[in-house]
Formats: C-alpha cells, sequence, structure tokens
C-alpha cells in the first residue's frame, strides 16, 4: 500500500491522529440577524414601508430641504393630473360612439377632453423628468451623508473593539447599509410615485364601478407576497455569504498589496492562495444560486396565481359591461384605469420589496450608528490635565478571543520627569500595558488612574489629547509634511514647534532634503507625492510625537527602523523630553533601557521584575539579566558592574 504524502502541513506525533488544518473563516458571537431576517413576513412589510419612506426622506432632508420638498409637490401633482388624464379619456371616447359616423360636432365636442389628456400626458412626462433629476441630485448626497455618519461611529467606538470579531461584522453589514443607502430615495420616490398613480386611478376606477377596485386589489395580492419572500430570500443570503465575502477581500488583499507582494512570489504562494479564493467564491455562489432558484420558483408561483386573479378581474368586468352596469365609454376608462392601477399595485409591491430589502441593510447601519457596533465609548465627563502620575493598580485584561489574559494582576507607576521601560519577550503584555495606561483599553479588573482620577471616568478624547502614542505599526498619512507631524491640530507657535519637534526626532534632515519643506506631499508617487523610506518615516512619527501637547509619552520600538546614529540620537535625547512628561519605552532593545530610571520586566502577562537597570543587572537569575546575556553574548559587549566584579562566575565571564 503507498503512502502518499500530505501536501501540507506537519506530521503529528506518533500515537496522534491526524487533524486537518482549521479553516480561515469568520465566527460572529451571538448574531442573530438570519433568525431575525426569517421572522419577516408581509405584514411586517406592511408595517416597516411608511417608516422606511419616512426615513428617506429624513435622509433627504438633511442633505437638501428644498429638493426633497420639490419632489414630493412633484409626486402630488403628478397624481392629480394623472386622474383628470383618465377622466378626460371618457370626454374623448363618449362622443367618438355616440353613433356608427363620426361628424364633424362629435369631433368638436372631444377636443376639449382631447387637449386635457395630451395636456395631462405632456406634463406628467416633464414632471417625471423633474423628479429623476431630483432623485440623481440627492442620492449621492444621501450616500456620503450616510458614509459620514457611519466613520463618525465608528471613531467613537473604544479601541477594543476591533479585537471583537462580532464588531467586524457589525461594521461590514452597516458599510453593505451605506451601499444600498443611495437607492433608498430612489425606491422610495417610486413607490411614492406608484402611490400617486394608484389613487389616481383607484379613484377613476371607483367611479366607474365600485367593486373593479376591491377585485384589484385581491388580484394583485399574490404577486406580493412572492415579491416579499423573494426580498427576504435574498437579503438573507447576502448574510449567508457575508463572511466569505469578506474572506474574499482579505486575500485580495495578500495578493496583491505591496506590502506582501515579494514574500507571494518568493514564496510561490500564488496558486494556493487563488485556490483559496476559488473555493469561497464556490461557497458564496452556491448560497446564491440556491436563493436565485427558491426566488424563481416562489416568482412563477405568484405570477401565475396573479394572472388567473387578473382573468377574474376582467371577466367581471366583461359581465359588468353585459350587464349594462358600465358604459361602453366607461369601459374604455375602466381599461386604461385597471392597467394604471395594476402598474401601480405591481409598483408599491415591487419597489416595496426592493425597499424593504434596503430597509434592512439600513438596520445594520441605524443599529451601528446608535451603538458604534456594540462598543461606543461610554466614560465619564472629566477633563484631565496633563498628568503627574499614572498609576495601574491590579490590572487584568484578556483580548475577546484570548485563551488567557494578556495582562494579568500588574501594578505600577510612571512619574512626570521620569522614564520607565517595559522590557520582556514577544507575547508578555508590553505594548498591551502601554496601550491601557494610555486609555487607549480600559482594564477587565483593577485602576488605572491619572493623578488619582480613574480613567473610566475622563473624557476620553480629552484624555487622548493628553497622550503622545509612537507606535509599532505608525501611519504614513497621505498629508503633507507637516501635517503628518501636527496631525491636523497646529499650536500657538506653527511651523517653530514643527521645526523644533523635527530635530528632537532627527526628523528635520528628513524635512529639509523634501522638495518643498514642510509643504511637501508626502505619498506614493502616484498620488502625486514623494515617498520616505521607513527609517524616515520613523523620524516623523516620532516628530509628531513630540509635537503633542505635554503629558503622557508612549515609544513602542520607537527606533527599530533607525540607524545607529539616529537611535543614538533619539535616546540622548529622551531625558530632555522627560521633563515635563512621563515616559513609558517599550522595547527589545536592552542596551536602550539605560536610560530608564526604572524597569519593569514583564512575563507572560505578569510584572516578575522592576528596579532600576543596575538593580536588576545585579539580579544574576532574574529573567532581564538572561535577556542581557543572550543579546551581547556575541558581542562581547559586559556591563561595567559585571567587568569589574571580581567575584563574577566562570561562566558569566565566559559570556562576555
Amino acid at each position: 500500500m503507498t503512502t502518499i504524502p500530505k501536501p501540507s502541513g506537519t506530521t503529528p506525533p506518533t500515537g496522534e491522529a491526524e487533524m486537518p488544518d482549521e479553516e480561515l473563516k469568520f465566527v460572529i458571537p451571538g448574531d442573530r440577524r438570519i433568525e431575525a431576517a426569517n421572522a419577516i413576513t408581509t405584514r411586517a412589510m406592511a408595517r416597516r414601508l411608511p417608516q422606511l419612506i419616512r426615513r428617506s426622506l429624513a435622509l433627504g432632508w438633511q442633505v437638501d430641504r428644498a429638493a426633497v420638498i420639490a419632489l414630493l409637490g412633484v409626486q402630488l401633482l403628478s397624481g392629480v393630473l394623472e386622474a383628470f388624464g383618465l377622466m378626460a379619456t371618457t370626454g374623448v371616447i363618449k362622443p367618438l360612439i355616440a353613433s356608427q359616423h363620426i361628424s364633424g360636432d362629435q369631433i368638436r365636442s372631444a377636443v376639449p377632453s382631447l387637449m386635457v389628456l395630451s395636456g395631462a400626458i405632456g406634463l406628467r412626462a416633464l414632471l417625471g423628468i423633474v423628479s429623476t433629476a431630483l432623485s440623481a441630485r440627492l442620492a449621492p448626497r444621501i450616500a456620503r451623508e450616510a458614509e459620514l455618519e457611519l466613520l463618525d461611529a465608528a471613531t467613537k467606538a473604544e479601541l477594543a473593539a476591533y479585537d471583537n470579531p462580532g464588531y467586524n461584522d457589525r461594521w461590514d453589514a452597516a458599510d453593505r447599509g451605506v451601499e444600498v443607502s443611495r437607492d433608498l430615495l430612489t425606491q422610495a420616490q417610486y413607490i411614492l410615485a406608484a402611490s400617486a398613480s394608484l389613487v389616481a386611478s383607484a379613484f377613476v376606477l371607483t367611479a366607474v364601478h365600485p367593486i373593479l377596485l376591491p377585485l384589484l386589489v385581491l388580484a394583485a395580492l399574490p404577486k406580493g407576497l412572492a415579491s416579499v419572500r423573494a426580498a427576504r430570500l435574498s437579503y438573507i443570503a447576502s448574510l449567508a455569504t457575508s463572511k466569505d465575502r469578506r474572506l474574499l477581500g482579505m486575500l485580495r488583499w495578500y495578493l496583491v498589496d505591496k506590502q506582501t507582494a515579494d514574500q507571494v512570489r518568493s514564496g510561490t504562494m500564488a496558486p494556493f492562495l487563488l485556490d483559496k479564493y476559488r473555493t469561497a467564491g464556490a461557497r458564496i455562489d452556491t448560497t446564491t444560486d440556491q436563493a436565485t432558484w427558491h426566488s424563481a420558483k416562489i416568482s412563477l408561483v405568484g405570477g401565475v396565481a396573479g394572472g388567473l386573479a387578473h382573468a377574474v378581474v376582467w371577466v367581471a368586468l366583461a359581465l359588468l359591461v353585459s350587464a349594462g352596469q358600465i358604459s361602453v365609454a366607461a369601459l374604455g376608462t375602466a381599461f386604461l384605469a385597471l392597467g394604471r392601477v395594476s402598474a401601480g399595485l405591481d409598483g408599491i409591491v415591487g419597489y416595496g420589496a426592493q425597499l424593504f430589502r434596503t430597509g434592512m441593510y439600513l438596520d445594520d447601519w441605524a443599529d451601528f450608528i446608535d451603538e458604534a457596533g456594540g462598543h461606543r465609548i461610554d466614560r465619564g465627563p472629566r477633563v484631565p490635565a496633563a498628568p503627574t502620575v499614572v498609576r495601574a493598580e491590579n490590572i487584568t485584561f484578556q483580548y475577546p478571543s484570548a485563551d488567557h489574559p494578556a495582562l494579568d494582576d500588574v501594578s505600577l507607576e510612571v512619574r512626570r520627569g521620569e522614564v520607565v521601560a517595559l522590557v520582556g519577550e514577544n507575547g508578555s503584555g508590553k505594548t498591551t500595558l502601554s496601550k491601557i495606561l494610555s486609555a487607549l483599553y480600559l482594564p477587565d479588573q483593577g485602576t488605572v488612574t491619572w493623578d488619582g482620577a480613574d480613567t473610566r471616568g475622563l473624557d476620553a478624547h480629552a484624555t487622548w489629547e493628553r497622550v503622545a502614542v509612537v507606535p509599532q505599526s505608525y501611519a504614513s498619512w497621505p498629508l503633507s509634511a507637516r501635517e503628518n507631524i501636527t496631525l491636523g491640530q497646529a499650536t500657538e507657535d506653527g511651523d517653530t514647534a514643527v521645526l523644533a519637534a523635527a530635530h528632537a526626532a532627527g526628523a528635520d534632515e528628513v524635512v529639509d532634503g523634501l522638495r518643498s519643506g514642510l509643504n511637501t506631499l508626502l505619498a506614493k508617487e502616484w498620488w502625486g507625492g514623494q515617498e520616505l523610506s521607513g527609517g524616515q518615516w520613523q523620524r516623523i512619527a516620532l516628530a509628531r510625537a513630540f509635537h503633542r501637547p505635554a503629558g503622557l509619552l508612549v515609544l513602542d520600538e520607537p527606533t527599530a527602523a533607525l540607524d545607529p546614529r539616529a537611535e543614538h540620537r533619539i535616546f540622548t535625547g529622551l531625558r530632555r523630553l522627560a521633563t515635563d512628561r512621563a515616559v513609558v519605552l517599550v522595547t527589545h532593545r536592552l542596551t536602550n533601557v539605560t536610560v530608564a530610571d526604572r524597569i519593569f520586566v514583564l512575563d507572560k502577562g505578569r510584572v516578575i521584575q522592576h528596579g532600576t537597570p543596575d538593580e536588576l543587572l545585579a539580579q544574576e537569575d532574574g529573567l532581564f539579566r538572561e535577556l542581557w546575556d543572550l543579546q551581547n553574548e556575541r558581542t562581547g559587549r559586559v556591563p561595567a558592574q559585571v567587568s569589574s566584579d571580581e567575584d563574577a562566575s566562570p561562566n558569566q565571564s565566559a559570556l562576555f
């Protein structure tokens, strides 16, 4: 028996069953939207349509009140004209069929009605053009306003929201709501137009004979029910495929983005990733095809039933004519009115189903707006000053999808005028702790205080105004060099403060080399800008932190992309920057932490050592000393206190 090797993965240890690789998929805890969509009924649609029309008009009212008023006026006038036109039809037909021979007098008597009919048709056509133009004007403005509200809500969500998979899904659903929002007013306008036509035609049809209108309404019900059911299936299919659609977007980014392009090629990963793309796409196609087929069957049944119901209406009309209940002239009017009523009902049902589906997406958008995806910032109103002491007391923090806390019962403090360094191996919790001290995260347990005030009670945005952070992955904003440093928040000192911050960060050399100095756009060439190297961008990122008002300064691996000369410049100037700031330094380069007043060593989310650099180096069995030795064993660098220590062990001496 020939054993075929696995194409990928690792061989499990002896005795263990082979397990397939976990599939990449989005898991949304507590998501009940599909169940909610399944509960949608025709009665629910009838209740929702007026609400959705009001919502569409309200959105339009926000962006252009005059256009909304004009649109409503156009629809009202169009309905009135249609009623006059239909009534005039009887006046045209009656004189012409009064006898077998049409005389001049008969034609002349029909002219006034014919003029009313022609005028009504012409004016309604003109009003249709105006209505279309108004909708075209409002639709993109509504979509832009909806997107602005969504973006505003997203910026008011807690940073921890991004670590919650449910938040990303709610954002995706809300973003879909923005996409369809441009259709909201158009669909509502079509319903208004169909409703105006229906009312006008119904008025005329009722005047011909009262029984015709209820019969026609009953005839439209089968198609209406089918349309609602089909819209519900389409929405459910969209929800069911949302995870795979987001997966396609992520795979697309990995395949084509410059950041991963070299690795896709050097790792010959393109066929592998494209196969995953095809697999996810096939799942989307399967779900969509099933929904399309079910919708087609439902629509077919609704169409057949509606056709039979319409036949009953026409039979009833024929019986009324034969019984002398309506005249032949009225029959012509009824014939036109029946067509208009049928078209109006079909329009209300058809566009109503579309609007209902759009409304379900808009519900996702509105829910996100209301609660920022369930993570709206809800802290106290107190506005803090630049902190003198930032203290963490017994704090614990765990990411939503993690199996264990990132921080566990951690306590420390950092004071204005001192530099506190956080060190430890990867995953020890250094960056998480720095974000909690900065009030970007709130601890699950314990407290973080700024001058005794719990960060939960501080106004979030006012607090962040007192924070300057240089993260490991800093943003390269497509803005001018000046705006990249000020972040759009200039101070009274203007460019003097900008250049001072640039000098402190070594970014003045970068600015001097730009084609237009601080005015230079820093962006990729195809945006018309000037691109910087990684080290130059890091200097700009440092400059923007130094430009911020005095408060808490957090530097997370701030010199990873800098050359030795630039790195030396930063750390020799850090003490001066700390005179009016509390500084937290996160770094793996232990030679840089000698500038710190105190060092906290983290391991698996807990503080296991703390003290001055000299104190920690003297603890020979501590993690800090172990990491120091590992970093320096290949360079022969020896800390002064160890090289002069006559009691140093032979093993320690051998390390250096």
